[in-house]
Protein backbone atom coordinates (compact mmCIF):
# COMPACT_ATOMS: atom_id res chain seq x y z
CA UNK A 1 0.00 0.00 0.00
CA UNK A 2 1.52 3.70 -0.65
CA UNK A 3 0.91 6.22 1.68
CA UNK A 4 0.13 9.60 0.21
CA UNK A 5 -0.09 12.88 2.28
CA UNK A 6 -3.16 13.96 -0.08
CA UNK A 7 -5.41 11.25 -0.59
CA UNK A 8 -7.97 13.28 -3.25
CA UNK A 9 -5.30 14.48 -5.06
CA UNK A 10 -4.08 13.47 -8.36
CA UNK A 11 0.04 12.76 -8.21
CA UNK A 12 2.57 10.61 -7.51
CA UNK A 13 3.26 9.95 -3.78
CA UNK A 14 7.07 11.57 -4.97
CA UNK A 15 4.94 14.69 -6.37
CA UNK A 16 2.92 14.97 -2.84
CA UNK A 17 5.62 14.78 -0.74
CA UNK A 18 7.33 17.68 -2.16
CA UNK A 19 4.08 19.76 -2.18
CA UNK A 20 3.57 18.95 1.41
CA UNK A 21 7.24 19.71 2.33
CA UNK A 22 6.99 23.38 0.44
CA UNK A 23 3.90 23.66 2.24
CA UNK A 24 5.19 23.67 5.71
CA UNK A 25 8.83 24.41 5.57
CA UNK A 26 8.53 27.66 7.29
CA UNK A 27 7.24 25.91 10.29
CA UNK A 28 9.30 22.66 9.72
CA UNK A 29 11.88 23.38 12.51
CA UNK A 30 9.64 24.24 14.87
CA UNK A 31 7.49 21.83 14.55
CA UNK A 32 10.33 18.93 14.71
CA UNK A 33 11.68 19.97 17.70
CA UNK A 34 8.04 20.84 19.70
CA UNK A 35 6.31 17.75 19.05
CA UNK A 36 9.66 15.49 20.14
CA UNK A 37 10.13 17.69 23.03
CA UNK A 38 13.26 18.43 21.31
CA UNK A 39 14.81 14.39 21.57
CA UNK A 40 15.24 14.73 17.90
CA UNK A 41 18.18 16.94 18.39
CA UNK A 42 19.64 14.07 20.27
CA UNK A 43 18.59 11.19 17.88
CA UNK A 44 20.69 12.98 14.97
CA UNK A 45 23.23 13.49 17.71
CA UNK A 46 23.81 9.52 18.48
CA UNK A 47 23.56 8.43 14.74
CA UNK A 48 26.04 10.65 13.19
CA UNK A 49 28.56 9.36 16.27
CA UNK A 50 28.12 5.97 14.37
CA UNK A 51 30.59 7.29 12.08
CA UNK A 52 33.15 8.62 14.23
CA UNK A 53 35.56 5.37 13.55
CA UNK A 54 35.22 5.72 9.63
CA UNK A 55 35.80 9.45 9.58
CA UNK A 56 34.47 10.47 5.87
CA UNK A 57 35.79 12.94 4.32
CA UNK A 58 32.97 13.52 1.21
CA UNK A 59 29.47 12.81 3.14
CA UNK A 60 25.95 12.53 1.07
CA UNK A 61 22.56 13.93 3.43
CA UNK A 62 19.81 12.39 1.16
CA UNK A 63 16.39 14.19 2.00
CA UNK A 64 18.66 17.03 4.19
CA UNK A 65 15.47 19.06 4.47
CA UNK A 66 16.68 21.93 6.14
CA UNK A 67 20.39 20.65 6.67
CA UNK A 68 20.17 19.70 10.13
CA UNK A 69 21.65 16.65 9.67
CA UNK A 70 24.16 17.63 7.52
CA UNK A 71 25.19 20.55 10.26
CA UNK A 72 25.33 17.64 12.69
CA UNK A 73 27.82 15.40 10.82
CA UNK A 74 30.25 18.80 10.66
CA UNK A 75 30.86 17.06 14.08
CA UNK A 76 33.22 14.35 11.99
CA UNK A 77 35.49 17.19 10.55
CA UNK A 78 34.69 15.63 6.98
CA UNK A 79 35.95 18.33 3.31
CA UNK A 80 32.48 18.27 2.59
CA UNK A 81 28.77 17.38 2.94
CA UNK A 82 26.66 17.62 -0.47
CA UNK A 83 22.13 16.92 0.74
CA UNK A 84 19.91 16.80 -1.73
CA UNK A 85 16.42 17.45 -1.78
CA UNK A 86 13.09 17.60 -3.59
CA UNK A 87 11.25 20.50 -1.86
CA UNK A 88 12.78 23.37 -2.76
CA UNK A 89 11.43 25.39 0.36
CA UNK A 90 13.11 22.81 2.91
CA UNK A 91 16.20 24.05 0.59
CA UNK A 92 15.35 27.83 0.77
CA UNK A 93 15.43 27.27 4.85
CA UNK A 94 18.43 24.68 4.67
CA UNK A 95 20.57 27.36 2.78
CA UNK A 96 19.70 29.86 4.86
CA UNK A 97 21.10 28.42 7.68
CA UNK A 98 24.32 27.42 6.46
CA UNK A 99 24.69 31.24 5.15
CA UNK A 100 24.14 32.24 9.16
CA UNK A 101 26.34 29.82 9.86
CA UNK A 102 28.60 30.44 7.32
CA UNK A 103 29.41 27.19 6.16
CA UNK A 104 28.67 27.78 2.50
CA UNK A 105 32.30 26.41 1.62
CA UNK A 106 31.75 22.81 3.52
CA UNK A 107 27.56 22.53 2.96
CA UNK A 108 26.23 22.25 -0.79
CA UNK A 109 22.50 21.90 -0.25
CA UNK A 110 21.23 20.82 -3.67
CA UNK A 111 17.96 20.30 -5.73
CA UNK A 112 17.81 16.31 -6.02
CA UNK A 113 15.69 13.09 -6.73
CA UNK A 114 16.52 10.31 -4.25
CA UNK A 115 15.67 7.85 -6.04
CA UNK A 116 17.94 9.20 -9.23
CA UNK A 117 20.74 10.21 -7.89
CA UNK A 118 22.61 12.58 -10.13
CA UNK A 119 26.00 11.15 -9.24
CA UNK A 120 28.04 8.95 -10.39
CA UNK A 121 29.14 5.57 -8.75
CA UNK A 122 31.39 5.30 -5.70
CA UNK A 123 31.05 8.96 -5.25
CA UNK A 124 30.87 9.42 -1.59
CA UNK A 125 32.40 7.80 1.80
CA UNK A 126 29.04 7.69 3.70
CA UNK A 127 25.68 8.32 2.63
CA UNK A 128 23.31 9.85 5.80
CA UNK A 129 19.53 10.02 5.73
CA UNK A 130 17.32 11.50 8.87
CA UNK A 131 14.02 10.75 8.58
CA UNK A 132 13.62 10.17 4.15
CA UNK A 133 13.59 7.07 3.55
CA UNK A 134 10.14 6.59 4.57
CA UNK A 135 9.25 9.13 2.01
CA UNK A 136 10.70 7.26 -1.07
CA UNK A 137 8.00 6.49 -3.17
CA UNK A 138 10.40 3.42 -4.66
CA UNK A 139 12.20 2.20 -1.21
CA UNK A 140 14.15 -0.40 -3.18
CA UNK A 141 14.64 2.13 -6.29
CA UNK A 142 16.26 4.41 -3.26
CA UNK A 143 18.28 2.42 -1.17
CA UNK A 144 20.11 0.87 -4.52
CA UNK A 145 21.06 4.67 -5.45
CA UNK A 146 22.71 4.91 -1.97
CA UNK A 147 24.41 1.54 -2.26
CA UNK A 148 25.53 3.08 -6.07
CA UNK A 149 26.95 6.03 -5.15
CA UNK A 150 28.39 5.26 -1.96
CA UNK A 151 32.50 4.33 -2.69
CA UNK A 152 33.47 0.22 -1.59
CA UNK A 153 33.49 -0.52 2.35
CA UNK A 154 31.57 3.21 2.61
CA UNK A 155 29.24 3.17 5.26
CA UNK A 156 25.18 4.58 5.44
CA UNK A 157 23.40 5.40 8.58
CA UNK A 158 19.82 5.97 8.73
CA UNK A 159 17.46 7.63 11.02
CA UNK A 160 13.79 6.43 10.65
CA UNK A 161 10.87 6.92 13.16
CA UNK A 162 9.46 3.09 14.35
CA UNK A 163 7.11 1.61 16.05
CA UNK A 164 7.42 0.95 20.09
CA UNK A 165 6.61 -2.74 20.91
CA UNK A 166 6.55 -2.67 24.81
CA UNK A 167 4.05 -2.19 27.17
CA UNK A 168 2.82 0.37 28.25
CA UNK A 169 4.87 2.78 26.13
CA UNK A 170 3.37 1.18 23.07
CA UNK A 171 -0.36 2.33 23.81
CA UNK A 172 0.74 5.59 25.27
CA UNK A 173 3.17 6.45 22.43
CA UNK A 174 0.69 5.01 20.10
CA UNK A 175 -2.43 7.24 21.06
CA UNK A 176 -0.50 10.42 21.33
CA UNK A 177 1.20 9.74 17.75
CA UNK A 178 -2.37 9.32 16.20
CA UNK A 179 -4.27 11.82 18.50
CA UNK A 180 -2.65 14.67 19.90
CA UNK A 181 0.16 15.00 17.25
CA UNK A 182 -2.26 14.99 13.70
CA UNK A 183 -4.38 17.70 15.69
CA UNK A 184 -1.42 20.50 17.01
CA UNK A 185 0.80 19.17 13.80
CA UNK A 186 -2.52 20.66 11.58
CA UNK A 187 -3.21 23.79 14.22
CA UNK A 188 0.63 25.16 13.83
CA UNK A 189 1.65 24.13 10.88
CA UNK A 190 -1.78 24.89 8.52
CA UNK A 191 -1.86 21.78 6.49
CA UNK A 192 -3.91 18.83 7.37
CA UNK A 193 -2.63 16.58 5.48
CA UNK A 194 0.89 16.43 6.71
CA UNK A 195 0.75 15.24 10.25
CA UNK A 196 -1.89 12.90 9.53
CA UNK A 197 0.38 11.60 6.71
CA UNK A 198 2.99 11.19 9.85
CA UNK A 199 1.50 8.67 11.57
CA UNK A 200 0.16 6.50 8.78
CA UNK A 201 3.43 6.65 6.70
CA UNK A 202 5.30 4.97 10.00
CA UNK A 203 2.65 2.22 10.36
CA UNK A 204 3.29 0.83 6.84
CA UNK A 205 7.25 1.42 7.07
CA UNK A 206 9.23 -1.68 7.49
CA UNK A 207 11.05 -1.03 10.57
CA UNK A 208 13.44 -3.12 12.19
CA UNK A 209 14.20 -6.30 10.83
CA UNK A 210 12.08 -6.18 7.88
CA UNK A 211 13.93 -2.64 6.98
CA UNK A 212 17.21 -4.59 7.69
CA UNK A 213 15.88 -7.24 5.10
CA UNK A 214 15.33 -4.53 2.42
CA UNK A 215 19.10 -3.12 2.68
CA UNK A 216 20.44 -6.47 2.53
CA UNK A 217 18.13 -7.00 -0.39
CA UNK A 218 20.54 -4.11 -2.20
CA UNK A 219 23.79 -5.43 -1.39
CA UNK A 220 24.43 -3.77 1.73
CA UNK A 221 26.08 -5.80 4.86
CA UNK A 222 27.03 -5.45 8.06
CA UNK A 223 23.43 -3.77 9.18
CA UNK A 224 22.92 -3.23 12.23
CA UNK A 225 19.81 -1.59 14.24
CA UNK A 226 19.71 0.29 17.19
CA UNK A 227 16.07 1.89 18.76
CA UNK A 228 16.17 4.88 20.71
CA UNK A 229 13.79 6.42 23.40
CA UNK A 230 11.67 3.19 24.12
CA UNK A 231 11.68 2.20 19.98
CA UNK A 232 10.34 5.40 18.74
CA UNK A 233 13.01 6.12 16.52
CA UNK A 234 15.44 3.30 14.93
CA UNK A 235 18.91 4.00 13.74
CA UNK A 236 20.20 1.50 10.98
CA UNK A 237 24.09 1.30 9.93
CA UNK A 238 25.54 -0.68 7.16
CA UNK A 239 28.40 -1.22 5.18
CA UNK A 240 28.94 -1.50 0.88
Amino acid sequence: MTVVPYKQQVGSKKEQVAQMFNKISSRYDFLNHFLSLGIDIYWRKKAIRLLELHSPKHILDIATGTGDFAIQALSLNPDKITGIDISEGMLAVGRQKVIDKGLQDRIDLQLGDSENLEFEDNKFDAVIVSFGVRNFENLNGGLKEMYRVMKPHGTTVILEFSKPQKFPFKQIYGWYFKNVLPRIGRMLSKDKAAYEYLPESVAHFPSGQDFIDELKAVGFKNCICKTVTFGVSSIYMARK
